[in-house]
């Protein structure tokens, strides 16, 4: 009988019951809601049962479509247990979107530590403020900055985050109080969501008018922040690496109330079992993330 109902009829079936919507499904699938409902139709006459129960615009499982989703569920988790073996052998390619910043100041150092922990890797990695279109294939996931976008995603919060001001140890002997930053230079972050009038605030200071130098990304602002030109306020998670050499401190840390918020997220497509690459990339960053953390409480 299973030679008169075609993979893709099975596929859809198995989508639709999982999803309970054929319109879920032709998202998930890439397909139209009408040739996925067409699909059924046809496995259900091949079958001589009926396996959905159309009510409005949502659909049920009938005892029959029940039963066989508990072995189509089964023989797809097979399937792609067998993919996933057989695509171990071979090159495991990571296809990855990331928040420019993320990347630049927290990723890209670590992969290296990655690569050889987890052999017959590849990483493609994409830098940019645009969120990735998983509706191509191009990408596995994305890191993404600030509040997910889309729908039919999973979001994994990273690491709480704080924000606190940043700046060389020169400038740094000079501020002892947060009134004392009114005499310096601040660097201003253009596409933050922690920016200074809300630190500001916080600490019960008005801010003052946004004067000197202004950047988009905040490696930028590090950057300029650790070769003495102002102070940035800016995420201690961004900048471990210059805060652990020296070449930046922060002088208020533990005089003034910081900003902490989770401020990226992991996000892949819902609905499909993730890759293997990703499921071991996962891992890893929550891991890698919870060790930084940490340090940077012990520090």
């Amino acid at each position: 009988m299973s030679l008169r109902v075609p993979l893709s009829a099975v596929r859809s079936f198995e989508a639709a019951a999982r999803r309970r919507s054929f319109k879920a499904a032709a998202a998930e699938l890439n397909l139209t809601a009408s040739a996925v409902s067409h699909a059924i139709r046809k496995m259900e006459e091949a079958l001589g049962v009926a396996l959905f129960e159309r009510a409005g615009q949502g659909v049920g499982l009938t005892p029959a479509g029940e039963a066989l989703l508990e072995h189509v569920g089964r023989a797809f988790e097979e399937l792609h247990r067998g993919l996933d073996l057989v695509a171990a052998r071979g090159p495991q390619l990571l296809r990855l979107h990331c928040a420019p910043s993320f990347a630049a100041q927290w990723l890209t150092p670590r992969l290296a530590r990655f690569l050889a922990d987890h052999p017959g890797f590849e990483v493609r990695l994409a830098a940019g403020m645009d969120y990735a279109r998983f509706t191509t294939d191009e990408f596995d996931a994305d890191i993404v900055y600030g509040p997910p976008r889309g729908e039919g995603l999973v979001v994994v919060p990273l690491c709480t985050e704080t924000v606190t001001p940043l700046c060389d140890p020169v400038r740094a002997a000079r501020i002892r109080k947060p009134e004392d930053l009114l005499a310096h230079v601040l660097i201003q972050s253009d596409n933050k969501l922690v920016r200074w009038p809300l630190w500001f605030a916080q600490n019960d200071l008005p801010a003052p008018r946004p004067l000197g130098v202004r950047f988009d990304r905040s490696f930028l602002a590090i950057a300029a922040a650790a070769d003495g030109l102002g102070v940035a306020l800016e995420s201690t998670l961004l900048a471990e690496r210059e805060l652990a050499s020296g070449r930046l401190v922060a002088p208020l840390r533990g005089v003034a109330r910081d900003v902490t918020y989770v401020g990226h997220h992991l996000v892949f497509p819902a609905g499909s079992r993730p890759r293997a690459p990703l499921r071991t990339f996962a891992r890893w960053l929550v891991g890698e993330l919870g060790i930084a953390k940490e340090r940077a409480e012990l520090g």
